[in-house]
C-alpha cells in the first residue's frame, strides 16, 4: 500500500512538473505588473508600447498589463505566479525575497544620467507653509507613500532617526500613507500632510523635479510646480529598484526580455522613458543581482523584526 501511494505521488509530481514545463515552453501571454503610484489611465498609456513591441521580441501571442492599486498587489502577483515581470522598488523586492527567495530574480536597474545606480528619498513641504527645515517638522504631520515603498517609507523610518535623534513616532505628531507617490505629493499640496516623502534622482535641479523620479514625472504631467515646494530632507543613496522576472519562466524568455529592455533606450527612447515608474531622464539600464539589494533586504528584515 505504501509503495502504491509512493508511486502515485511520484506520478502526480511528475505531472505537475510536466505541466509547469509546458507552461514555460508554450508561454502565450506575458503578464507585466505595474505598481501603484499614479492613476491607472496614465500607467496603461505609458506602458502601451510594451504591448505593441514585446510579443514579437519574446515570441509570445500577446502582452497584458496589470496595474495594481498599491505595491502589494504586484508583490502578491509575483509571489503567486500570476505575473511574469514587473518593475519594483528595492523594498518591494526585499519583501518578496524574504517571503520566497526563489520566486523572482532581479535582472536590471536604472542608471541615472550621472552614472549612479541609486536615487534618494526626498521629503517635501509646501513653501508657503512656513516649514523650511526638518527641525520645523517637529510635532507636525508626516505622510509616507506606501508601506512597501523604499523611498516612501522604509528608508525614511530607518534613516530619519539618525537626523532627528529620536524615533519617527516620537518626533512627528502623526504619520500616515498617501496611497502611492503621486497621491502623497498631491496630499501635501492639498494640506493633508505637512510634509511627505517621495523619490527623485537627486541629479539636476530641485526646481525642475530633478532629472527623474516621481517629482519629475508630476512636473512633466503638469500636476505640480516645484516652486510651490521646499526640500526638507534627503536620504543616503538608495539602490535603484529592479526589473524582476518570475524565476520559473523559461530561460530563453528571460534572456529575450532582458535584452529587449537593455536595448530599449536606443531602439525606442520614448518607450524607455514612459514605461517606468521613474520617468524623466535616465542613461540606461544595467545588470543587477540579489546581492546588490542586500542592504535593503537587511533593513527591511530589521524593520519587520523591530
Amino acid at each position: 500500500m505504501l509503495l502504491k501511494k509512493a508511486l502515485l505521488g511520484a506520478i502526480a509530481i511528475g505531472a505537475m512538473l510536466a505541466g509547469s514545463m509546458a507552461r514555460a515552453e508554450n508561454l502565450e501571454t506575458f503578464r507585466v505588473g505595474i505598481i501603484g503610484g499614479e492613476n491607472e489611465a496614465d500607467r496603461l498609456r505609458n506602458y502601451q508600447c510594451l504591448i505593441d513591441q514585446l510579443p514579437k521580441a519574446l515570441g509570445v501571442k500577446d502582452v497584458k498589463l496589470f496595474p495594481a492599486t498599491d505595491y502589494d498587489g504586484v508583490i502578491q502577483g509575483l509571489l503567486g505566479g500570476t505575473l511574469d515581470a514587473a518593475e519594483l522598488g528595492a523594498s518591494g523586492f526585499a519583501k518578496i525575497y524574504l517571503t520566497d527567495p526563489k520566486a523572482v530574480q532581479p535582472i536590471l536597474a536604472s542608471v541615472q544620467t550621472d552614472g549612479a545606480t541609486g536615487y534618494y528619498s526626498i521629503m517635501v513641504a509646501r513653501k508657503d507653509s512656513g516649514i523650511k527645515t526638518l527641525a520645523d517638522m517637529k510635532g507636525k504631520k508626516l505622510g509616507f507613500a506606501d508601506p512597501d515603498s523604499t523611498s516612501g517609507y522604509l528608508i525614511p523610518v530607518t534613516a530619519l532617526p539618525k537626523d532627528i535623534k529620536t524615533s519617527v513616532k516620537d518626533y512627528f505628531s502623526e504619520t500616515g500613507f498617501g496611497g502611492g507617490h503621486e497621491n502623497l505629493v498631491l496630499a501635501v499640496k492639498d494640506g493633508k500632510f505637512d510634509a511627505g516623502t517621495t523619490f527623485a534622482s537627486g541629479v539636476g535641479k530641485f526646481d525642475e523635479g530633478y532629472t527623474s523620479g516621481n517629482l519629475r514625472k508630476m512636473v512633466d504631467k503638469g500636476l505640480i510646480d516645484m516652486k510651490d515646494f521646499v526640500e526638507l530632507w534627503k536620504s543616503p543613496l538608495i539602490p535603484n529598484g529592479p526589473l524582476v522576472v518570475r524565476s520559473s519562466l523559461d530561460k530563453d524568455v528571460i534572456a529575450k526580455y532582458k535584452q529587449y529592455m537593455l536595448d530599449l533606450p536606443k531602439t525606442d527612447p520614448a518607450c524607455f522613458a514612459a514605461a517606468s515608474t521613474e520617468g524623466g531622464e535616465r542613461k540606461g539600464l544595467t545588470e543587477v543581482n540579489t546581492e546588490f539589494y542586500q542592504p535593503i533586504i537587511d533593513a527591511r528584515k530589521a524593520q519587520i523584526g523591530g
